[in-house]
């Protein structure tokens, strides 16, 4: 498809978008009176959405009708409050308008999902799963977590801190340099994403405090998107275990990351895995590594 193909493609898809959105809205739900007679259109007017968003009928009947009219930020909440657009609704008009969508938010209807995700690293068993908050503290853990990578209590509880001073993690990844690198530049790239958010600057500052090597580090000024980390694990009970991490977000929850910890094919991993969470396995263990 071509360049004027995809924008003429993109312009019929917001006309048919606000169309669609509008014509959901009563004239009630925007707090007009609807004059008791009989409407021809279904939901709101054009003229009424640009009252409504403070534009002019003109410009937003040009909106509608996917003109090549300059648009903000600004005027395009305007009427996605008006459309009483969600979250995913408001990033879409932003796209078929040619700007850059917002960072995603959390829709109230779904902060409930954490129900859901534990059930989901529950399943996982028996291998590792944790979910973390933008700041890289955990949110929660399955059982393989604390048997095979360290996740307790007595810790921070923040997955970048413990990386660099959880003594039970330095003393038995044999990947913590090589991973050390990446952990920092993802990091930086989760930072760099929100320059004004406090909580950022707040882990960085305990890091620095607490450890030279991620100062060290830090300096590098490396970035490099959440993805997938080889880690070497020597367990006091089964030994050598390698399993590949991968960070995935969920669109819904976009405050969150899941971290699911899958067993590589050497060294009998997915075995030792299994037999760690068995009744026998799970006498023996306790809290043996960090991860």
């Amino acid at each position: 498809m071509t360049e004027d193909a995809l924008r003429t493609h993109r312009r019929r898809e917001l006309r048919d978008f606000l169309m669609s959105r509008r014509a959901r809205v009563s004239p009630a739900q925007a707090g007009l009176p609807d004059g008791g007679a009989r409407r021809r259109t279904p939901g709101l007017r054009r003229e009424e959405v640009a009252v409504l968003a403070g534009v002019g009928a003109s410009w937003y009947q040009w909106l509608e009708q996917g003109r090549d009219i300059s648009v903000s930020p600004q005027v395009l909440d305007a009427v996605a409050r008006v459309l009483r657009l969600s979250n995913a609704e408001r990033r879409h008009l932003y796209l078929l308008a040619g700007l850059n969508p917002p960072a995603p938010e959390v829709a109230p209807e779904v902060r409930d999902m954490c129900d859901g995700l534990r059930r989901l690293i529950d399943t996982w068993m028996p291998y590792p799963a944790h979910i973390m908050d933008p700041y890289y503290n955990c949110v929660m853990y399955n059982e393989a977590a604390g048997m095979v990578l360290g996740m307790r209590p007595d810790n921070t509880q923040n997955c970048v801190i413990d990386f660099f001073t959880d003594p039970l993690y330095r003393g038995q990844s044999r990947t913590w340099e090589k991973n050390a690198r990446t952990v920092v530049a993802q990091f930086r790239a989760s930072c760099a994403a929100a320059p004004d958010d406090d909580g950022y600057q707040e882990v960085l500052d305990q890091l620095r405090a607490a450890s030279a090597e991620f100062a060290a580090l830090w300096e590098e000024r490396d970035i490099e998107d959440a993805g997938q980390i080889r880690k070497e694990l020597d367990h006091p009970l089964v030994g050598l275990l390698a399993v590949e991490s991968t960070a995935m977000k969920v669109p819904a929850r976009p405050d969150l990351t899941i971290v699911l910890h899958t067993p590589l094919p050497e060294a009998n991993t997915a075995a030792k895995l299994e037999w760690l969470a068995s009744p026998e396995g799970r006498r023996g263990s306790m809290y043996p590594v960090a991860g």
